[in-house]
């Protein structure tokens, strides 16, 4: 069945790995961190338990590149069974900090995309992760004028969207959403009656990722390139 976006009146647009590079970063990190504990454990179950305490921190420390090296802090010192050196734990948050600090690099056709449908249409970025991080990418990427509205949300859910949609005074069925999360970004749209397009990115973190089952019979586009909206939504 084809999807018809004639009614859209405002685009979302997520902003890691839609916009702009972020999870290759996560991946480097990730080896670098498991170098460090190479001494403790295999990279297999450093990884393993790495991602363990990031899941049972979400709801504490939320998402982002700050709650990602407190868990890297916590899981080294649980796999040193706390024999871990000052030293080393300087070394993580130097990991951090260096992944703070990463320049922006913008996915193919970004600019273009934006440009040319922000000339009919209300964009809004939509994103989560850390406020402080996000708008530094952001300033950094020069995409600021596009975007009519920026929200960093906590989550990615249903209701985090509902609202965000009473907030912009919008019918679901006039907001399309894009990114490159089928469980953040279009999997809830799909479920409150709004749009949305996915772009894949070539690395998904593991709590992003989605069964076959839990993407049946739901009603959205997947494209290769974002440069592929602009054939779509006119």
């Amino acid at each position: 069945m084809e999807i018809n976006y004639k009614n859209i009146k405002v685009i979302g647009f997520d902003a890691d790995d839609t916009l702009w590079v972020n999870e290759t970063y996560f991946r480097d990190a990730e080896l670098a961190f498991a170098k460090l504990l190479s001494k403790y454990e295999t990279a297999n179950k450093i990884d393993q338990e790495l991602f363990r305490m990031e899941m049972d921190n979400l709801e504490l420390y939320g998402y982002g590149i700050k709650a990602f090296t407190l868990s890297m802090v916590e899981s080294a010192l649980e796999l040193s069974n706390y024999n871990i050196s000052t030293k080393t734990i300087e070394s993580i948050l130097n990991i951090g900090k260096n992944m703070l600090s990463k320049p922006v690099e913008l996915l193919d056709g970004v600019e273009e995309v934006l440009k040319t449908l922000s000339k009919k249409y209300r964009l809004i970025l939509a994103t989560k992760g850390d406020l402080l991080d996000q708008e530094r990418k952001l300033e950094k990427s020069g995409l600021t004028d596009f975007f009519h509205h920026i929200e960093v949300l906590s989550d990615k859910k249903e209701a985090n969207y509902s609202k965000l949609l009473n907030h912009l005074d919008i019918n679901p069925s006039e907001f399309l959403m894009i990114g490159n999360s089928l469980k953040s970004d279009v999997l809830p749209l799909v479920n409150i009656k709004a749009n949305a397009i996915h772009v894949p990115f070539h690395t998904t973190w593991a709590h992003e990722q989605v069964s076959e089952e839990e993407t049946n019979g739901k009603m959205y586009k997947t494209i290769t390139s974002l440069k592929e909206v602009l054939n779509l939504v006119k």
